[in-house]
């Protein structure tokens, strides 16, 4: 069977405080995006376990693999024995704060469910989800939500509005450990537009810009740079980065801001157009 896992943006995502169990607390509204991996499950012969390929090499092997993690969780908590193909096409930057992992994890989860006929509640995937990631168990709802607790306690919401979105990517990538371990203490950078931003009905803020930009000065220029642009209604990081995102005003084109931002930026920007769902 094949199944569809898609990225997602923070439209919001507020930094609360540090938590006895080392994660932080916050809040934050998520939404899937049309960007999607795409992931072929099919049943094993008898005594197989679990086979994955996927066609990016910088994707992790073994234990480490959140989809790998997933499939376990999954045969362990319905004592099913694993039998299992699992071929994972990436779409999704790796490490990007679009996701992808988690998305890919949720979605084997999910996509297990239909093919072996289990047919659990989705209150006990979301069980299955919390110990492999934070934002895994946001992902099995498939639905835009605000997400609290470290991320794990998820409120479906309706959207009235459909967001075009241009999604930017410079070469290097951020670690989302590394970004939550710099919050504290993390400082402004003189000329740099940190305050919440209003377009469309819906606030726009991060509060991760500011340890990340610290160090990548990249992204905060690009945020300058899409803010500036008259077809741009809002812009931001999603989650720890290095993704920047720029909300599109009505019938602007996205495609000729991504080709002007090659040229003024960087031309080894990976873009995309995409929009919410």
């Amino acid at each position: 069977m094949q199944v569809l896992a898609p990225a997602k943006i923070n439209l919001s995502l507020k930094v609360l405080g540090r938590r006895n169990d080392g994660f932080h607390e916050i809040d934050t509204l998520i939404a899937p995006i049309s960007l999607h991996d795409e992931i072929r499950i099919d049943k094993g012969c008898r005594g197989e376990a679990i086979k994955f390929r996927c066609d990016d090499p910088s994707v992790p092997q073994g234990d480490g693999n959140l989809v790998i993690r997933a499939a376990k969780v999954f045969f362990e908590a319905t004592r099913i024995e694993p039998s299992v193909s699992i071929e994972l096409k990436k779409n999704i930057p790796h490490a990007a704060g679009l996701g992808g992992g988690s998305s890919d994890a949720a979605s084997v989860l999910l996509g297990l469910d239909q093919l072996f006929e289990t047919k659990l509640s989705r209150e006990a995937l979301v069980e299955m989800a919390k110990p492999i990631g934070s934002d895994v168990p946001f992902f099995i709802f498939q639905s835009a939500a605000l997400c609290t607790g470290r991320g794990e306690i998820v409120m479906p919401v309706k959207f009235k509005t459909q967001f075009s979105i241009l999604l930017m990517k410079p070469c290097f990538s951020v670690s989302t450990r590394w970004a939550y371990s710099r919050w504290q203490g993390s400082r402004r950078i003189r000329g740099i537009r940190y305050e919440a931003q209003e377009f469309a009905g819906q606030t726009f803020v991060n509060d991760l810009e500011r340890p990340v930009f610290e160090k990548f000065v990249f992204l905060a220029q690009s945020k300058i740079w899409l803010r500036d642009q008259s077809e741009v209604g809002a812009a931001l990081m999603s989650g720890s980065g290095s993704t920047m995102f720029a909300v599109m005003r009505e019938n602007a084109d996205a495609d000729s801001v991504a080709t002007r931002a090659k040229t003024a930026l960087d031309p080894e920007l990976w873009t995309c157009v995409c929009k919410t769902i």
